[in-house]
């Protein structure tokens, strides 16, 4: 199923993506709370994650770096602000340097990740990123932070179905 809808809106800067899946909420929680499975999810096929904190609880932190075909390591962290298992998670998405510690030049948003049941029993994830100006969210989009956010969810449905790495 994947991605169903994104919506943008730059005057607030406001991206929402929605995706839908054949898995209950509880499911897709996992997808969050287990670092080996948000590896083989979180940042697009050609840039694999690889987790190396994973603290989802308030106040945690996760941190990561994605690796480019080119092998250069590109790193980022999430502050973990809220967690409700297995319905929500709202965290600080920051971009790093090579130690984890955050890139003040570069933006951060609010992300709130909301999972839901449909009637059919299938699961619905919506994200929601909110940056501070949208300026800031027009310098993501710049970077392919859509496409790249496309790619990575669409990886899910394989990790469902039990697709090897």
């Amino acid at each position: 199923m994947g991605v169903t809808d994104v919506s943008i809106d730059r005057e607030r800067g406001e991206m929402t993506v929605v995706t839908a899946f054949d898995a209950a909420p509880e499911r897709l929680w996992e997808l969050w709370a287990d670092p080996r499975q948000l590896e083989r999810w979180w940042g697009p096929p050609s840039h694999p994650a690889t987790v190396t904190e994973h603290d989802l609880r308030e106040g945690g932190v996760v941190r990561y770096f994605m690796t480019g075909p080119d092998g250069e390591r590109y790193h980022g962290g999430w502050r973990v602000l809220d967690v409700e298992p297995p319905r929500r998670l709202e965290i600080e998405d920051f971009f790093a340097d090579e130690d984890g510690n955050e890139q003040a030049d570069l933006p951060t948003s609010r992300t709130v990740v909301t999972l839901a049941e449909r009637h059919d029993g299938t699961g619905i994830m919506r994200l929601e990123s909110t940056y501070p100006s949208p300026e800031q969210l027009a310098q993501v989009l710049d970077m392919g932070m859509e496409e790249g956010l496309r790619q990575a969810l669409g990886q899910i449905d394989g990790l469902l179905a039990g697709a090897p790495n």
